[in-house]
């Protein structure tokens, strides 16, 4: 298995690509065996396109080459945890196969995958799997702790062209247009405002909200100076004691692994020294101010995801966890926490909504994704057109099984089918 990256990483190599994913199959080397039905569902396949090896996910963060690798991580994490039954286990592990199988199909670097999944008939996709040869004909995998069935795994299959087939992958870099528009990173010329001031997406918006209005680019960097020497390896350890919590809380916790590092604050550091004036807000920073419409964008959509959003969540996500902790936090970690906490980290702070301030992690902070989305679908004509057009499929949200602390992917997709239905029902009055 590689060495973990994370998501941003995989949506910068997208960000060059034209949204129009080209027939990949075709400009394959020479030597390359194309990728079919039967090499897809074979667990040793490595899926390459146009020469680039495409890797898929657990949790985000967790990567892979080739599900045969997925199978050896399932049975170590189905090893690490305790289990009140057997059973139990197996439909832990299950449940990540489910997913990770899903990671393959649904790329974030190629539509190849789901192209042959949705171009074959279900009966079909099923054969496949089960004329695979294994050691032992009614597993494709046996391990110490965890079993994949033949059975299981051809569920996993069909499992992803059924829910597929039917549904919209709402993301940047999807190949439908409605796909990329409905994504919260597409840009608005026009901008969109939103409680009291202009951004450029609600991306921008999404991810300005997360600072406290006062707090400045220099403020940052001195928080992110004293994460540090900070001990984050015995920290998470001990949120991970709490089984029931860290296997809830997987992607968030994956998420903290991968940007609790010294290279990670080195680089949020070097994109906040050039981000702007040390004595502006960041909040004021992620707006448009002074800007019209059709003028350079200060930060892309992008941008806001991987530096701010993800340096505000690792603040938010410190506090928050912290709480969690029985023991007393040690004295470096609790300083840390305490000045992040002293800087607004771990509550939203917005006039106007949820009267003033409520925290990082709870209903309240999701439901502001509905009233930004009203203001997009129900007050601007043209994506009320676009959201209506896709009446008929349900609108979905995958990226290589990565989720959002802030706010869950089945919250956020059921928010999005919701505000389509009151996009359809404004259409009627």
């Amino acid at each position: 298995m590689k060495k973990a990256v994370t998501i941003a990483a995989a949506c910068v190599a997208l960000a060059s690509q034209s949204p129009a994913i080209a027939k990949e199959q075709a400009s394959l080397p020479r030597d390359a065996a194309p990728l079919t039905l039967a090499r897809l569902v074979d667990p040793a396949t490595r899926v390459e396109v146009n020469g680039r090896l495409v890797q898929f996910a657990l949790h985000g963060f967790v990567r892979f080459e080739t599900l045969a690798d997925l199978f050896t991580y399932i049975d170590e994490q189905a090893g690490r945890w305790t289990f009140p039954t057997a059973r139990e286990r197996q439909a832990f592990g299950d449940n990540l196969l489910e997913r990770g199988v899903e990671s393959r199909i649904v790329s974030m670097e190629t539509e190849l995958p789901l192209e042959i999944v949705l171009t074959h008939t279900r009966s079909q996709v099923a054969a496949a799997v089960d004329t695979l040869h294994t050691a032992v004909p009614s597993l494709v995998f046996g391990g110490r702790n965890w079993q994949a069935s033949v059975q299981t795994y051809r569920a996993a299959f069909l499992r992803v062209r059924d829910r597929w087939s039917t549904s919209l992958n709402c993301w940047s870099a999807s190949s439908s247009v409605a796909g990329r528009v409905l994504s919260n990173w597409y840009l608005i010329d026009e901008g969109i405002d939103l409680y009291g001031a202009t951004y450029d997406s609600t991306e921008h918006f999404w991810q300005a909200v997360k600072y406290r209005p006062d707090v400045t680019l220099r403020q940052l960097r001195d928080l992110l100076a004293g994460l540090g020497p900070a001990g984050w390896t015995a920290w998470l350890a001990a949120l991970e004691r709490d089984q029931a919590f860290a296997r809830s809380n997987a992607y968030a916790l994956a998420f903290l692994r991968a940007n609790l590092k010294p290279d990670r604050f080195a680089s949020f550091d070097r994109e906040l020294q050039s981000a702007g004036q040390p004595d502006e807000p960041a909040r004021r920073a992620q707006q448009r101010v002074g800007r019209g419409p059709g003028q350079t964008v200060r930060f892309t959509a992008l941008q806001e995801k991987v530096l701010w959003g993800d340096l505000a969540d690792v603040f938010h996500l410190i506090v928050a966890f912290s709480a969690r902790l029985d023991a007393p936090l040690p004295s470096d970690v609790a300083r840390v926490r305490d000045a992040m906490a002293a800087h607004g980290f771990g509550s939203i702070t917005l006039d106007q909504f949820g009267g003033g301030r409520f925290p990082f992690l709870s209903s309240t902070f999701q439901d502001l994704m509905l009233e930004i989305w009203k203001v997009k679908y129900l007050q601007m004509p043209r994506f009320g057109e676009v959201i209506r057009s896709t009446a008929g499929r349900r609108l979905d949200h995958f990226l290589d099984d990565g989720d959002s602390p802030d706010i869950p992917i089945p919250v956020y997709v059921s928010q999005l089918n919701r505000i389509r239905d009151l996009a359809l029902a404004q259409q009627k009055k």
